[in-house]
Order: structure tokens, then sequence, then C-alpha cells
């Protein structure tokens, strides 16, 4: 595509400088809404990319020996400058995105948490000391950073999910590249901008742009020491592979199916309340999306209260007040949805809410559809198999709750799950017998604060540590241990120890 210079073009950041990248490749980004071209965003070329590394590499040696307190009060003025650009940060994000305005604040809150727990990471990097472990010996370990690291990020969070990855290995005291998505990484830069004017050093936060050889260049490049990854099964997959064998630590958030169960004991309207916003909100577009209900013996009677409630959502463009719904993230993802809608259908679940071709007022071009419901939906249908990203929830009916747990554990995925319910001993069988990595009880998207790691489970994750948390300290710091003896001065040497004790 050509560049045309009336549109802005996104910047690389390099070595502390935005950079106009030099690439013949460019892609626009795109209002989901109205289908208006906000921007062009650069695929970087291998030599820009090799520069923002080559940054990162010569940054580390410096940034790896700056006080921990140094680092944490860049993010504590990090967190300040986040917040007080709160507003102009939602905008932006809700303009490429699609998401709603307060949805938009919500994605950049969920960051901003992680970035607060960074500002306080050096206690969960200290090490372990035993003393006198033999005669005048000591033991103890170091957490020390890895180097350069990188993070992948996907296009349904664009403030939340980078927010996760570059504060924590940076307070650590790694560096990193970050390479948002293409399709809405305008919030991602000016959230950069904000972590340069924080006081983040040249070269300690690099940005790049580009699709599957900018992915590939982060999984080869022989000074990267980790990749972190969120995005679909397909594409995490193939970086766990390629990072891991070039001898790289990897970790790898990626697709998901999630269930809710919800018993005939649950407190009703609050439960439906539930099930609808975690659902559709967002557009169905978040990875702990609960796509799938099972509706357990009696509260079988709850689908058509919960076909009323989605109906009462309010579709429309994120930026008008009282949408519930927004547009999905581009012509492609609605055409998707759409296929997968008319395969639900051809395959016999019973289509009892058709969100399809939505009149929004004002915004006849937008990817919209609407909330959408299958019920007597099966294990072999697409539609149940395929995690659809869209505003499609399936219902599905168990005679008792431990059925509706073999359904669920015989899914591949194990991102999240839910059980809604008034009774604790429902609830304690439920969270021992799930084989789901995020359980809620009540809670419909069981996303941990950042005290706790993010913690996807089976086919939803490769890789042993999770990010954001103390699991992601583990990640991205290295263990040395180190064995001291100090000898009094006037000691008098023994025989010569040949054997492998300490004496």
């Amino acid at each position: 595509m050509s560049q045309n210079t009336s549109i802005p073009t996104v910047k690389l950041l390099i070595d502390g400088k935005l950079v106009e990248s030099r690439t013949s490749q460019w892609r626009d980004v795109v209002n989901p809404a109205t289908q208006e071209v906000l921007a062009r965003v650069p695929f970087a070329t291998e030599d820009e990319m090799n520069a923002a590394v080559a940054s990162a590499k010569a940054a580390f040696k410096t940034w790896r020996k700056t006080p921990i307190g140094a680092r944490a009060r860049i993010f504590l003025k990090y967190q300040q400058l986040i917040r007080e650009n709160m507003k102009e940060l939602a905008a932006i994000l809700t303009a490429e995105q699609g998401k709603t305005l307060p949805d938009a604040e919500g994605d950049i809150f969920r960051g901003l948490e992680v970035v607060e727990h960074a500002a306080n990471i050096g206690t969960l990097q200290m090490g372990e000391l035993a003393n006198n472990v033999a005669g005048g010996v000591d033991t103890y370990t170091l957490n020390q950073p890895l180097g350069v690291c990188a993070g992948i990020t996907p296009f349904n969070f664009p403030a939340m999910i980078p927010l996760w990855m570059f504060p924590m290995a940076i307070a650590t005291g790694n560096t990193f590249i970050l390479k948002p998505s293409e399709q809405d990484p305008m919030v991602t830069m000016r959230l950069a901008e904000l972590a340069m004017e924080a006081g983040v050093p040249a070269g300690v936060l690099n940005v790049i742009h580009g699709g599957a050889d900018a992915v590939n260049l982060l999984c080869d490049h022989p000074d990267i020491k980790a990749v972190s990854f969120v995005g679909s099964t397909k594409v995490g997959t193939h970086v766990y592979n390629r990072a891991t064998l070039n001898g790289k630590r990897a970790q790898c958030m990626m697709g998901a199916k999630n269930h809710a169960i919800v018993l005939p004991d649950a407190h009703k309207q609050q439960t439906l309340n539930n099930l609808a916003g975690a659902a559709f909100g967002a557009a169905g577009q978040r990875c702990m999306a609960l796509s799938v209900v099972i509706l357990v013996g009696e509260a079988q009677t709850w689908l058509p209260d919960l076909v009323e409630k989605a109906k009462s959502l309010k579709i429309g463009a994120g930026v008008e007040a009282g949408t519930d719904v927004g547009p999905v993230v581009s012509c492609a993802a609605l055409d998707r949805v759409s296929s997968l809608i008319a395969a639900g259908e051809k395959e016999g679940a019973q289509l009892v809410l058709d969100g399809r071709d939505p009149q929004v007022s004002g915004y006849a071009k937008g990817n919209f559809v609407g909330p959408t419901i299958f019920a007597g939906v099966t294990p072999e249908m697409t539609i149940y198999r395929e995690e659809v990203f869209g505003p499609v929830l399936c219902v599905m009916h168990a005679a008792t709750m431990d059925d509706a747990i073999a359904l669920i554990n015989a899914n591949p995925n194990g991102n999240g799950t839910a059980l809604f319910t008034r009774s604790g001993a429902a609830a304690r069988h439920f969270q021992e017998e799930i084989d789901v990595g995020q359980v809620g009880i009540n809670v419909p998207i069981p996303v941990p604060v950042p005290l706790f790691s993010f913690t996807g489970s089976r086919a939803s994750k490769l890789g042993d540590l999770g990010p954001y948390g103390k699991q992601v300290v583990q990640f991205y710091t290295q263990t040395k241990t180190v064995t001291s003896r100090w000898f009094d001065e006037d000691e008098v040497g023994g025989a010569v120890n040949t054997t492998i004790t300490l004496k």
C-alpha cells in the first residue's frame, strides 16, 4: 500500500526516539465503527528491527545496574501519567479498537494496576541466604535480569496487555522490544511515549510494528532472551515452538472456550446480568469472554430471560453514550463471526437470538453484530469447537453439575470458567474438580489482580509461568547461586581436599 501523506503515520520507538519507518509496506489503522482511516502503520524493515534490539542490548548494560528504588520511582511517575491521561488514552483506544469508552477505561485501568505493582516489584526479586552450610561457608541466591526481552500483543486489549508485559520486564531490570497489534497500535504508542516521559531511559523500551516477519525475528534473534505472547492458539504455538527451539524462554497465553455453569439456586437477576455482560461486552472479543453457558436442571427455564436480557443491550459506536456492544475490530472479523453463526444454523443449533445486520443509526458502515444466542448446542458443532471472538453465546443443558463439569473438562481449552450458585458446598466441589486455570465463583471473568498471575491452563497456555504477579518475576529473572567462604586472616591451611564435600 502506498503511503498517503495526509494521513498520520505510526512511528517506531528505537533508542528513545520516535522514528519514521523507511519501509515500503504500510497498513491502514481503521475505525471499526466508521471505516475512517485513522493512521498508517509501518511493517518495520529488518534493519529497523535489528536496530531496536541492538539499542535494547546496549541499554541493558547500565539499566541492569540501576538501583531498584530508581526503577520503582519511574513506575510511580508512570502510573500518575497514565491516570492523568486516562480520557485521551481511552478516546484513542475506542477510535481504533471499537470498544465502548467505559470499557476502554477499564482496559487501561487493568493495565495500570500492573504498573502500580511493578513499582513495588523489588520485594519479589529478593534472593535467599543460608548461613554456615559448611565451616565458614554461606550460600545465597541473586535473582538477576535476563537481558533483552520481547512481547507480542493482540488487538483486543491494546492498553492492558502491553502493560502486563513491559513494566514487569523493565522493573526487574531487563530491556524490552514490544510488537503491538498492527490493527490498533496507536494507544500502545501513546503509552510508550508516556513511559519515556516518566523516565524510562533510551533503549530500555523499544516498539516495532509488523506482521509474521516481525514475530519470527523476535523468536529468532540471538540477543533476545525471552518472549511473551498473547493471542491466538495458532500463532502462540508457533511462537512457543520457534522461540524455545532457539533457546529462549517463552510464555504464550492463547485461545479459549470459557464455560459458565448455572445452578438452579443461583441469584437469578445477578446471574443473568453477569452472563450477558461477560458474553457480549467488548463484542465478545476477549480471551476470557464467556462463550458457553451450561444451564443445569431447572435453570433450563431461564433461557427466555437470558434472551430478553441480551435484547436489552444497546448496539452502537463505542463513543456513543449508553452503548453496551460496539463493533468487532475489522470487516474480516465481522465476516468470520457471521460465517460461524451461519455454520451454527446449518449444523442444527437453535438460533434463539440472531444479532446479524443490526441497524445502527449514523454508523451504516460499522462492523456491527449484535448479541447472538444459540440453544441446543452440542460439543461437535463448529460454534462450540471454534473460538468465535464475537458476541455469540452457546447455551447447553446438563442434568447435573457433575455432567456439566465433565463437559468442561473434555474441552481442550482451560483459560477461564465460572459457577453461579448460592451453595458453598457446590462451589467447593466445582473448584476442586474443574480442570481450568482460572475459576470464578459468581464471577464470570475471573482474571486475577496483579498480586496473583494470569493462570490459564491446558491448550490455552504454553510455558510454565504466567504474565504479571509473582510468576512473571521468575520468568524475567534468572537465579544465580553464590557459595562463599572467607578465611580468617590467621587460619592455617589444612590438607588438600580432593573430595566433593565442603569441609
